[in-house]
């Protein structure tokens, strides 16, 4: 799927966390990141499941702002060839006090597409070293997730997922396979105690 389809959505920027009786292998205590969701379907991204190929060595340009583990993450099982990238935005600085009210706000940079926040899809087509100072962090993903028309809320209904809200760190963790759990523990809720659910109940 083409990034230039992403068009947001109700749950647009919002975690889907496994439930841990989830027994879909392509999701299993999966943390997925929703980039739109509308009457269309639904688009994301798993944040936890890194890959074996190097930012560096197969997008040699972006290497040096690839964030930690810097490999190409497997985004979901639609597409495994193509390639989303989600990258976090440097803050501005703040205006200078003379300058408060004169100036209009800076444009958004070409081929951005905000998710939540700084945080969102990226196009990388344009020139690395020009896009160096509105760009702190990327993080590029194999294939994504998908689902048609009324798919996801059935899925949602049934018990599959918990919808939770994102924070941008998310999806540039630097401990993606801690990631589920780490998004269940910061909730204030009984939903918390989903975090020591066993990876084999008949284990425990």
């Amino acid at each position: 799927m083409s990034e230039a389809g992403f068009t947001g959505g109700l749950l647009q920027g919002r975690l889907l966390v496994a439930d841990p009786r989830l027994s879909d292998p392509n999701f299993e205590r999966t943390v997925v990141l929703l980039l739109a969701h509308g009457n269309g379907g639904a688009v994301g991204v798993v944040l936890n499941r890194p890959g074996d190929t190097e930012v560096r060595d197969a997008l040699f340009e972006w290497g040096h702002l690839a964030a930690a583990p810097a490999v190409v993450f497997r985004g979901g099982p639609v597409e495994p060839g193509g390639v989303i990238c989600l990258a976090l935005r440097r803050s501005p600085p703040p205006p200078a006090p003379e300058d408060v009210g004169e100036s209009a706000p800076p444009e958004p940079a070409s081929g951005w597409q905000e998710v939540l926040g700084p945080l969102g899809v990226f196009h990388v087509d344009a020139d690395p070293p020009s896009l160096a100072v509105e760009v702190e962090e990327l993080r590029f993903f194999a294939g994504y997730a998908g689902w048609s028309p009324g798919q996801l809320e059935s899925e949602i209904e049934a018990g599959g997922w918990f919808v939770l809200q994102a924070e941008p760190a998310d999806a540039l963790s630097s401990r993606p396979s801690q990631l589920w759990r780490d998004v269940l523990r910061r909730q204030r809720s009984e939903l918390a105690l989903v975090a020591a659910y066993p990876a084999d109940p008949e284990m425990n």
